[in-house]
């Protein structure tokens, strides 16, 4: 069984309240992302992985896309599995990220 992965799903996997404000950034962001319907179940599998590592996929307050974020007070070890499993993922399913320069941030821009 096939799950679409609507805002409603989107904010309700990666743990937030549904509420006016939230459905919309969800809408925006799946409508900036580049075919976000080839991918997004994979987020969610992403997000739980990252946990363990202080880490999650969160909807941006600056951007209009989906971020992942690691906790920069993190050690080495951590920040460098980090950067490992995101990229590993973004390869695997064929995204284009972004970088933030200085810090352990990402957005997912959509596929290649």
């Amino acid at each position: 069984m096939q799950i679409e992965m609507t805002a409603e799903v989107v904010l309700s996997q990666l743990g937030y309240t549904k509420n006016e404000s939230s459905l919309k950034q969800a809408e925006k962001m799946i409508a900036t992302t580049k075919e976000f319907d080839k991918f997004a179940k994979h987020i969610i599998s992403l997000n739980d992985h990252l946990k363990k590592m202080n880490a999650y996929v969160a909807l941006s307050n600056s951007s209009e896309f989906l971020k992942i974020k690691c906790d920069e007070n993190d050690a080495e070890e951590i920040l460098e599995e980090f950067h490992q499993e995101v990229q590993h993922w973004a390869n695997k399913y064929n995204i284009d990220l972004k970088k933030l320069d200085g810090k352990e941030v990402y957005y997912i821009l959509g596929t290649k």
